[in-house]
């Protein structure tokens, strides 16, 4: 059982800003509300990440910080050393989610994850975390791992609602994490969507995240300026169960971020 305590929400990272952009995004998101921030090595971020939450009024004991061990640095000794980099960058002594990024590359479960396991024996790590796995080696990482898995990072929105691994992680009692929960943009202009907004006198991306949330989903979004709080209040919004079956009931399915890298892409 993971005693991870998430928000309903957090705020993602992921994007083609630079520099102090990103800083101040971190800054506005704190100062919005946010608790939860979501950062990767392969984002080339966290240094401004960093920043950010240092120079919020918001006490870092109140922020939950995750960042994520991308492919090439998978192998253990890059493990530990990319990981303690990551904290440099991010001036912190430790954070409270370490993600393996994608199942690719120098990635090994069985030489990869007792590294983790590691980190998180010696306090640079509270909970252990995984992104872009397929069931099957979500088994295979619980097996190896000693730390239970306390959440699982995929792509998830309405286009993409991952049915089998939100009750992978409902069984398995983690959180499941959503980025993108937008689609990057491009399944906001469904018709369902677009109905379920009107009614609500909301917009498509709104109806989105309270979709995730009221199916348990924790979302994390990348905004700026007004969408920012847009995005956090939107997490209050209640869609009854007539909104959750027309979204449900949309056949459609559509995977943005589809790199060959991805596990179901495994012949």
């Amino acid at each position: 059982m993971t005693d991870l305590d998430l928000p309903a929400i957090g705020y993602g990272t992921s994007g083609d800003e630079e520099g102090d952009e990103w800083t101040d995004n971190v800054v506005a998101a704190l100062d919005a509300g946010y608790r939860f921030v979501d950062t990767a090595q392969m984002y080339d971020n966290e240094a401004e990440v960093g920043a950010g939450i240092a120079q919020s009024d918001v006490d870092r004991d109140d922020i939950v910080l995750a960042t994520k061990i991308e492919p090439g640095n998978l192998a253990p000794e890059d493990v530990r050393e990319t990981a303690e980099e990551s904290l440099d960058r991010l001036g912190v002594d430790s954070v409270e989610m370490l993600y393996v990024h994608w199942p690719a590359d120098a990635y090994d479960a069985e030489e990869t994850l007792p590294a983790f396991d590691e980190l998180r024996e010696e306090g640079l790590v509270e909970h252990v975390c995984l992104s872009n796995f397929e069931p099957d080696l979500l088994d295979e990482a619980r097996e190896i791992l000693e730390s239970p898995v306390a959440a699982h990072q995929v792509e998830c929105h309405p286009l993409l609602p991952q049915e089998e691994l939100r009750a992978y992680a409902d069984e398995h009692d983690h959180h499941l994490v959503a980025y993108s929960p937008l689609g990057r943009g491009k399944i906001l202009d469904h018709p369902v969507l677009s109905e379920v907004a009107e009614k609500h006198d909301a917009s498509t991306a709104e109806v989105c995240i309270a979709w995730a949330v009221e199916h348990g989903i924790v979302p994390i979004p990348k905004s700026s300026g007004d969408h920012v709080a847009d995005n956090l209040a939107a997490a209050e919004m209640d869609l009854d169960e007539a909104d959750l079956e027309k979204i449900d009931g949309i056949e459609e399915r559509k995977r943005v971020i589809d790199p060959d890298m991805g596990p179901w892409n495994r012949e």
